[in-house]
């Protein structure tokens, strides 16, 4: 009994610079100690997940035979990757759909086991589903709903209040702040099924951050958001991140949400990685052209010679030039226009990330 008042008065303390954890490495389920600290927060290691998918042919007599003798395929969701991430990083994970990023989230929170390879968040293998971590982190799912569906969203945070053993003043100063930031206090009393998906999105953001969380995994954050809302929520994201210095890692289809929130992205395609690195380096790495826009009373007669002409007007001129010719083909156009205005561009990131795949396609 009175152990049980000393293990419950030390989960507690919060944040993580004042939590005990168990250490299950040898100590058994009793023992307590001081964290040590982790380097790297989250740390990936040949991770591979392999999924049995059923097969068989149309028809009846497919359908009796398989009743007897279901045959499977191999599908490997998850291709032996490895990475880490830095305390305090926003790193964007990309990839197309059915390329491996839930997959790999869904190991790394602890609701899938890995076939092969380790992971460590925050020091422990997630799939082992330790109340350690799981009150250290947060995962959110655009497609996926956590808070009660039956009850308004403030009755959900206090039921996460009481998993998660929050402070009151924690709880409260939170909950004001996230709700007023997020301006969804007309919503707490609505019950969540009739919230709309944008709605909905907000209060999922709200309840996953109320207890601090060290490591936030976010999968689709925006869906469903209108411009306006996805500009405040990113904004809110960098907010959260600066102030608790937690450690953030991204899945989305608008790279909106990556060139605002990411400096590093991982692109992952077939289940294996293709890109590790700064997003400035993407263009580089995966585009072999530039866009060149320049604005001037005298264009050359036919700009065909320099690059691909994508628009052309009396006083307006856009290249997409091959990266080797760039310095050429600009001082060309300085030296022999009245030039009001020159810039030198990579492509769109959409355009860029398109290509990445079609090369891991083609590999």
């Amino acid at each position: 009994m009175v152990f049980n008042l000393i293990q419950d008065r030390l989960l507690r303390q919060h944040p993580a610079d004042r939590r005990l954890h168990r250490n299950r490495a040898g100590r058994g389920e009793g023992a307590w100690q001081t964290p040590v600290p982790v380097a790297d927060p989250v740390v990936v290691s040949d991770l591979r997940k392999v999924f049995k998918v059923p097969v068989r042919d149309s028809g009846v007599r497919a359908s009796v035979r398989s009743l007897f003798q279901r045959e499977h395929r191999d599908v490997v969701a998850v291709d032996d990757i490895s990475f880490s991430l830095k305390p305090g990083e926003i790193v964007g994970f990309l990839g197309p759909n059915g390329a491996g990023k839930t997959t790999t989230i869904k190991m790394l929170t602890g609701l899938l086991h890995a076939d092969g390879g380790d992971a460590r968040v925050l020091g422990h293998q997630p799939w082992l589903r330790s109340k350690e971590l799981l009150r250290r982190i947060a995962l959110v799912m655009g497609q996926r709903n956590n808070l009660q569906w039956d009850l308004p969203a403030s009755d959900s945070f206090e039921l996460n209040r009481a998993v998660y053993q929050i402070p009151d003043a924690d709880f409260r100063r939170r909950s004001a702040e996230y709700v007023e930031l997020l301006e969804v206090g007309d919503l707490l009393t609505k019950p969540v099924r009739n919230l709309s998906l944008g709605e909905r999105m907000k209060m999922e953001i709200v309840g996953a951050l109320l207890h601090g969380p060290e490591v936030l995994f976010l999968d689709e954050p925006t869906i469903g958001l209108d411009i306006t809302m996805q500009k405040r929520l990113r904004q809110f994201i960098l907010d959260y991140n600066a102030e608790e210095g937690a450690t953030v890692l991204l899945t989305s289809h608008y790279m909106a949400d990556v060139v605002a929130l990411a400096q590093r992205v991982i692109v992952i395609h077939h289940g294996a990685i293709l890109y590790d690195g700064d997003l400035s380096g993407l263009a580089g790495r995966f585009s072999a052209t530039k866009t060149i826009r320049v604005t001037a009373p005298d264009l050359p007669v036919d700009p065909s010679s320099m690059g691909t002409v994508l628009e052309r007007t009396p006083e307006k001129l856009v290249l997409e030039v091959d990266r080797s010719r760039v310095a050429e083909v600009a001082a060309a156009l300085l030296s022999n226009s009245a030039v009001t205005d020159l810039s030198i561009e990579d492509p769109p990131i959409d355009d860029v990330i398109d290509r990445v795949f079609s090369d891991g396609d083609d590999g």
